[in-house]
């Protein structure tokens, strides 16, 4: 293939005056004016200096013209570096800088603030707003058309950034391959085609809803009910139209707890798919319960895309997170990569084309995370039974995950030691029934000082996204430690968890 990502996921669509994207407000974009607008916006780009193998950073609202800038960003050859748009002008500045992103593209309300990032980091910026105004007016409106550039499977085709237990972001490159084998092998195990209509409540910043929900139902040729954000009324009223669901826990728990999904809203779908948290046992068993229907759950990471499910046909086991993909190779290790008898608990390692490239500028990093036998190491704890299900038990970096985005608590940790009359501090995650888990802060004093929480908070909402704000805070005279003096975070879940 000339081009295999934009010739694989996209290009079969040309001139398909199927549905692809319906919109909540009543719109529908076929396949063609979706290909139609991608071309465009990757002719805007190559105007505002974009080249093959540039980054192109973007922060704007979920909307059609965001997923076109991925497809742009294919044909183009560019790498396409989708950010939370929680993120602040502090955070931003850092993704922008280090990736060397040739252009970051904002949404409007925040262009004087954005620009100066980009200027800052040498970057130039474009605003392009969910109506799909800007990008200079498309620079200027160029043809329908694009010619495609040639790259191979092992060209890189994304960044993700993910943080790590130091608190430094790191850019997880995704290469075009990475990405078409994990979205073929999805789109076979769940048995998507093109009759499908999945209900996308996703944020499209994160490989959830970019690289699982999108990307296979680009390679099936479905279509996608593309809602802004999570909202159960949409989710409710586009059910009966819809076969299929991607979610986090959260999309789930709050169905639950509306007396209008039963069992009549939901006789026509197909799929429920759970990732990026754990979704409690209770949760499995009252969704079967009220609907007929077994939640599928699966796992994967940034790193990785996917890499175990449950299956389609065949028992879905609530608690784990089901079997190895068949293209991905997975074992529970011990620290030294041996693998260990089933049933025993270590660390779970995978191996196959779904696993990323390495950190960006980060070589260290990535050796220290990659076997030389080219198993990544996840940092996840789990354990696989004898029929080969996996169940992640724990997590050895201390990730919080919180309504399925990733808070490191080590960030947290750096930005409130710095705060006044603070000695040292701990985050940790605890339940919650609606996120799954949630930040609580413990802070330990200066001697002789008192910490004045209502500054600590609003440093921290002034410098994190809300998602990563910790809900709680207590105050304390001393963390706990072991004898080699690490904190024991264990202990702290102990007594603050509930």
């Amino acid at each position: 293939m000339n081009n295999p990502l934009y010739d694989t996921m996209f290009a079969p669509h040309a001139g398909q005056g199927t549905p692809f994207l319906y919109l909540p407000e009543g719109g529908v974009i076929s396949h063609a004016d979706f290909i139609r607008r991608a071309a465009q916006l990757a002719h805007a780009l190559s105007k505002f200096g974009v080249k093959t193998g540039d980054r192109v950073a973007v922060q704007v609202e979920k909307c059609p013209d965001m997923l076109a800038l991925y497809a742009a960003c294919a044909q183009l050859g560019a790498i396409f570096l989708p950010l939370n748009t929680a993120y602040t002008g502090t955070e931003l500045a850092y993704f922008v800088g280090d990736s060397g992103a040739a252009l970051l593209v904002g949404a409007p309300a925040r262009a004087q603030e954005l620009n100066a990032v980009a200027q800052d980091a040498g970057a130039a910026f474009a605003t392009l707003d969910a109506a799909g105004g800007t990008l200079s007016d498309c620079a200027d409106e160029q043809g329908d058309s694009f010619e495609t550039v040639a790259r191979s499977e092992d060209d890189l085709a994304a960044f993700l950034y993910t943080s790590g237990t130091t608190g430094r972001s790191k850019g997880a490159m995704l290469s075009q391959k990475n990405l078409i084998s994990n979205a073929a092998t999805l789109t076979n195990l769940w048995q998507f085609t093109k009759e499908d209509v999945l209900l996308h409540g996703l944020p499209i910043f994160h490989t959830h809803g970019l690289f699982v929900a999108t990307n296979v139902m680009l390679m099936a040729g479905g279509a996608m009910v593309f809602m802004p954000k999570l909202d159960i009324d949409q989710l409710i009223a586009w059910m009966p139209r819809a076969t299929a669901l991607m979610g986090v826990p959260t999309f789930y728990t709050r169905l639950l707890d509306d007396a209008r999904f039963d069992r009549d809203l939901t006789a026509g779908m197909r799929l429920f798919i759970s990732g990026s948290a754990p979704l409690l046992a209770d949760a499995h068993v009252a969704f079967e319960e009220r609907t007929g229907h077994r939640i599928l759950e699966r796992y994967g990471m940034t790193e990785t895309n996917m890499s175990t499910s449950n299956p389609y046909e065949g028992e879905r086991r609530a608690g784990t997170v089901g079997l190895p993909l068949p293209d991905v190779e997975l074992r529970v290790a011990d620290a030294d990569g041996v693998e260990l008898p089933r049933g025993e608990t270590g660390v779970v390692e995978v191996r196959g084309a779904n696993v990323f490239q390495g950190y960006w500028n980060m070589p260290e990093k990535t050796a220290e995370d990659m076997r030389a036998d080219g198993f990544f190491i996840t940092g996840d704890l789990g354990v696989q039974d004898e029929a080969g299900y996996v169940t992640i038990v724990g997590r050895g970096k201390d990730l919080i995950i919180s309504g399925g985005y990733n808070i490191y608590p080590k960030e947290l940790e750096l930005l409130l030691d710095a705060q006044d009359g603070v000695l040292e501090s701990a985050v940790i995650g605890v339940p919650h029934a609606d996120m799954g888990e949630v930040p609580l802060a413990v802070l330990v004093p200066l001697p002789g000082a008192q910490i004045d929480l209502d500054a600590v908070k609003a440093a921290a909402g002034a410098a994190l996204a809300r998602f990563k704000q910790p809900r709680e805070y207590r105050v304390i005279d001393e963390l706990p430690r072991n004898t080699m003096g690490k904190v024991q975070k264990v202990a702290l879940r102990a007594e603050f968890g509930g």
